[in-house]
């Protein structure tokens, strides 16, 4: 069974989502399909066909959430220092074309969301990064093209 790394932070959301859809969503569609029997015919009946897809949905995800949190690896960002880019590093990298700044947070696959500067450690810009150093230049091959990167600095915590 493979391991999927995740922040503490990563964890927590994971946790809070699964307990929201148990506590909250599950009675909330069990309650809906409830009502929509007792308007009869289930056959031509839409409200009822809508919550049994809900309620498919909603059973899919949390099973999904209980499997990434039982096989989940949580890495203490915390602890974690060195030079190097590794699972959990904050990287402030210099595109060498636009001299733009960028800030990124390499987390697992679960939690990531480059809106706000988190990164998948699976993504190109993260697998190319890993295992340099401030000073190194990377060159990221992604959808929109090729990029070089300088990486100017590493943090962890």
């Amino acid at each position: 069974m493979e391991k999927v790394p995740m922040t503490g932070a990563g964890y927590a959301m994971l946790e809070k989502e699964l307990k929201q859809r148990t506590s909250e969503e599950r009675p909330r569609i069990i309650q809906a399909i409830s009502e929509a029997r007792a308007h009869g015919d289930l056959s031509e009946n839409a409200e009822y066909h809508a919550a049994k897809e809900q309620q498919s949905l909603n059973e899919g995800r949390i099973s999904e959430l209980e499997d990434k949190l039982g096989r989940a690896e949580i890495i203490d960002v915390s602890k974690l220092s060195g030079d190097t880019v590794k699972f959990g590093a904050t990287v402030t990298l210099v595109d060498e074309d636009t001299e733009e700044e960028k800030k990124y947070m390499i987390v697992g696959d679960v939690e990531a969301d480059v809106k706000l500067g988190r990164i998948s450690i699976s993504s190109p810009i993260a697998r190319a990064l890993i295992g340099k150093a401030i000073g190194d230049t990377v060159e990221v091959t992604a959808p929109g093209g090729a990029h070089a990167y300088e990486i100017i600095n590493v943090t962890y915590g």
